[in-house]
């Protein structure tokens, strides 16, 4: 949809109203959807007031001894650990993969692209299910590193190879020209366009290694997600919980401000559109084609081969008395109906913000998104302690329901589908908007008739991503969800709970056929958005 409209229909609106883009907003329609936008964002800091709040509340002498103690150090080294080794190993995986399937000229690279963003398909979760399944003795730092590189490089992977689907090769032609031989120009030239796309795809494997509860509880790994809910279960929203929660936060607001300041302010846009050419690929010898496809083998392997062995193995020795239909077919029903209503409510929240922030860009709105990036930030385990909080003290009858489930998936999920609806919203022209209202229909019908039936595709995406993170979300179910609730999520941490091993292959493989569109989804968009 282009952004201009022909001048014999842009003739036909009417002068005031081509004159004031932003007239979308006066009278009750405008008001409406500036309320709902103020109510989602004002919702979105619960669980940083809840911090707050809690922090206030315990005193200063109590907090100092909760949080001052050998515990919490313990943890906070395991954490720091665990993100100081991981982040970087991802990185340089990412990167490499992100390189030789783009820019060398290895055999089969589309098929090996294709296959390095295929373990986005497995919940975290049901990788260290499956190594556990493998090596029964494996635990601590080790195992957390391990199971955490081969499950969350695709974040690193995907953003970079979409970003060097886009350099210009001019800019590496003036640097070769300039005497530098092939090595110097990726670390000169190449890298530094890339931080952009490394800082994304960092901040989202810490923000995941912070928050991720199953994968460590099950090779035995403490880390704060872990302390949280144990200590959760045992004193039920204890002051230790709470301040466990606080310090958690503060260690994702720090990841946030880092990966801001590495970021940095340098222009990555090139001057004018430039001219189509074909990437610069690398013509690999021998040697070096033996030792990367060494590298993508073993990494398929690991992060492939594990998962689909294990479950094939438990699958084949637990035969057809593992697919108990009774529970089985519960537990997919529900996780589709937490899915659909939960990607139908977020999505609905993210519209007026949404529209907003297209419409009427400014600093207001800036701050009302900026609340729903923060919250989401956190991990979910935070989010749950905190509407557990909310809902004991002010909403007892919503305690434990569904709705606060929904909540839940709403604070952790809301930007999913903002980030496709403000796409699908910004190639909606606004004139259409207008020639609706010049017609009689108010503001809210004018957005229900016209720029939401043009932003569905960018809206679809959004709520598909949702509905695709809520069916593998694990600790906020957990904590919230009514007694009886069982997802494939939950029905398989429970079996695996119990060592059922052969029971929980079912549920770990429904998990990995809903997951699979996802993984298609987000490859493929990273192939449009580059143009290809």
């Amino acid at each position: 949809m282009p952004e201009t409209l022909p001048a014999d229909v842009a003739a036909a609106i009417p002068a005031h109203l081509r004159r004031r883009s932003r007239g979308l907003f006066s009278g009750r329609g405008g008001a409406w959807v500036m309320g709902l936008s103020v109510l989602v964002s004002v919702l979105a800091l619960l669980p940083i007031a809840f911090i707050i709040g809690v922090s206030l509340q315990t005193g200063w002498a109590t907090l100092a001894a909760l949080v001052f103690r050998p515990r919490v150090g313990e943890l906070l080294i395991n954490t720091v650990l665990l993100v100081v080794i991981t982040i970087p190993l991802c990185v340089g995986l990412g990167v490499t993969l992100a390189w030789l399937t783009e820019r060398s000229d290895l055999p089969g690279r589309r098929w090996w692209s294709l296959l390095a963003t295929a373990p986005l398909a497995v919940p975290a979760f049901v990788h260290s299910y499956a190594w556990v399944s493998l090596v029964p003795s494996i635990n601590g730092l080790f195992a957390g590193v391990l199971v955490s590189v081969i499950a969350y490089f695709p974040f690193l992977y995907l953003p970079v190879a979409a970003t060097l689907r886009r350099l210009d090769p001019a800019i590496e032609d003036v640097a070769q020209s300039m005497g530098l031989k092939p090595w110097a120009v990726f670390f000169r030239v190449v890298l530094p366009q890339l931080r952009l796309a490394i800082c994304g795809g960092a901040l989202l494997v810490g923000l995941h290694l912070l928050a991720e509860y199953g994968l460590y509880a099950m090779i035995r790994f403490d880390t704060f997600t872990t302390a949280i809910f144990d200590q959760f279960k045992s004193t039920f929203n204890g002051p230790a919980a709470n301040m466990l929660a606080g310090v958690l936060a503060l260690c994702c607001l720090a990841m946030l401000t880092v990966e801001s300041a590495a970021r940095g302010h340098a222009r990555y846009a090139r001057v004018g559109s430039g001219s189509a050419r074909e990437q610069r690929i690398v013509c690999l010898k021998t040697a070096p084609t033996v030792l990367a496809l060494t590298l993508l083998i073993v990494t398929c392997a690991l992060a492939l081969g594990v998962p689909l062995i294990t479950l094939s193995k438990w699958l084949i020795a637990g035969g057809t008395q593992v697919w108990r239909m009774a529970e089985l077919m519960p537990a997919l029903q529900q996780t589709l109906l937490l899915g659909v209503a939960g990607a139908a409510l977020t999505t609905c929240a993210a519209i007026p913000i949404a529209w907003l922030s297209i419409r009427s860009p400014g600093r207001l709105q800036r701050i009302l998104e900026s609340c729903n990036y923060i919250t989401s930030s956190l991990p979910g385990i935070v989010v749950a302690l905190a509407l557990v909080t909310v809902t004991v003290h002010f909403a007892r009858p919503i305690y434990q329901t569904t709705i606060t489930v929904l909540l839940a998936y709403l604070l952790m999920f809301l930007p999913r589908a903002l980030v496709s609806l403000r796409a699908g919203i910004a190639q909606a022209p606004v004139e259409l908007e207008n020639i609706a209202r010049s017609l009689g229909r108010s503001p809210g019908r004018a957005l229900w008739l016209i720029t939401l039936r043009l932003a569905a595709p960018g809206a679809a995406a959004g709520a598909a991503l949702v509905f695709l993170a809520i069916t593998n979300e694990l600790t906020a179910t957990l904590l919230l969800a009514p007694n009886g609730t069982r997802t494939l999520a939950t029905g398989f941490w429970a079996l695996t709970s119990e060592i059922d091993y052969a029971a929980a292959a079912p549920y770990a493989l429904l998990m990995i056929l809903l997951s699979l569109p996802l993984t298609a989804l987000l490859y493929h968009q990273s192939k449009r958005t580059a143009g290809r």
